[in-house]
């Protein structure tokens, strides 16, 4: 009696990671560790261009795997935030390949300022999203419901507060993707179980919160007027 053939592999789960110039590299790197250790996980970093590292905005350089052209659809498409997403708001070509992804994406997701390069591409119209704190109130412009939460998920829109909320992030997508014990498996295997220093922003002293604020202050004012101003648009 001949054996039974083995089932086939199950295809891939492609995972689409934008990296751009001036971006906040953990916004990336944080999410990119636990989306590695998904079973079947086949992650591109992609940009414009794979022939030359983007920097980000604190100088470190990241390699692409693949350029826009090169990727031709996925079923995570994922934003990070930073700096240079001021820029990318405004910029056809990448709003472009996003909005190309996203239609045929199982999730689409960003952490940090991600979430108005996605609104800058029409992608969060009527979802309920977060982002950086400093910069929530800018995602009404592009018409999306701010939430000022850690993670918010909405239908098979995943976002992520600031920077450092990207793991989070990724582990809530790896509950819906592949299961809570698989989640809580990854969880173990990276160690995560912060412990911070200092009290949450709530509970932070109001004058440091403040001052965070003022440093910012000019950039948030340039962010909030490329966002109404794209919105009017939208």
């Amino acid at each position: 009696m001949s054996t039974p053939a083995a089932p086939p592999p199950p295809p891939p789960l492609r995972i689409v990671m934008l990296a751009y110039p001036d971006m906040t590299q953990l916004d990336l790197t944080g999410p990119f560790e636990v989306f590695a250790r998904l079973p079947g996980a086949k992650i591109d970093i992609v940009w414009k261009t794979s022939t030359t590292p983007v920097k980000d905005a604190a100088g470190l350089a990241i390699m692409p795997t693949a350029a826009f052209k090169e990727i031709h659809g996925c079923d995570v498409l994922f934003v990070p935030g930073g700096p240079g997403q001021l820029e990318l708001m405004e910029d056809r070509e990448t709003l472009g390949f996003l909005q190309e992804m996203a239609a045929g994406a199982r999730y689409v997701t960003s952490v940090c300022t991600g979430s108005l390069i996605l609104g800058a591409a029409g992608l969060l119209k009527g979802y309920r999203a977060t982002c950086h704190w400093l910069s929530l109130p800018q995602l009404a412009h592009l018409g999306a419901i701010p939430v000022e939460e850690r993670v918010v998920v909405d239908r098979n829109r995943l976002t992520g507060a600031g920077v450092s909320s990207g793991i989070d992030l990724a582990l809530a997508l790896a509950i819906e993707i592949a299961g809570a014990d698989e989640a809580r498996r990854i969880t173990l295997a990276i160690e995560y179980q912060p412990e911070p220093p200092f009290p949450p922003r709530d509970k932070e002293d109001p004058r440091l919160v403040e001052e965070v604020r003022g440093r910012t202050q000019g950039f948030q004012d340039r962010r909030d007027a490329v966002a109404r101003r794209i919105g009017a648009r939208l």
